[in-house]
């Protein structure tokens, strides 16, 4: 247990806001490539309901306990302001979610409710790898 509460602040420097360089960044745990599901996220600065996604994110991938392990998780974070393609298709869609599939192209998910809860938030993303 006091292992697992040490880890925390570790886990928590590394959810700090990206810049504006997309960097992949591993949200909990260290797993080998094969296994990392690789999630992107278009957002932009001032986006209410972007900035909570992300939280619900980093909260289900701290979450233990569950079947729904989010450990191998990567999760980078596009701002759609500093690229007008971007901007061009998620200007009204943000957040919007996307599983960066084996060969490096982009599978866009269904939107996850705000009002959905840390632990339907996991269960949602670990099946969306499932399939």
């Amino acid at each position: 247990m006091a292992a697992a509460l040490s880890a925390l602040p570790r886990a928590a420097s590394r959810l700090a806001p990206c810049g504006r360089r997309p960097n992949f960044r591993a949200l909990c745990g260290a797993a080998g490539e094969a296994s990392k599901r690789r999630l992107v996220l278009y957002t932009k600065p001032g986006c209410c309901l972007c900035d909570g996604l992300k939280e619900k994110i980093h909260a289900a991938s701290l979450l233990a306990g569950t079947p729904y392990s989010l450990a191998s998780l990567e999760l980078q974070e596009r701002d759609i302001t500093t690229n007008p393609e971007w901007e061009r298709l998620y200007q009204y869609e943000i957040p919007v979610l996307a599983k960066v599939l084996p060969d490096g192209t982009e599978e866009v998910l269904p939107r996850l409710s705000p009002r959905l809860s840390v632990e339907l938030v996991q269960k949602k993303i670990y099946s969306a790898f499932d399939q």
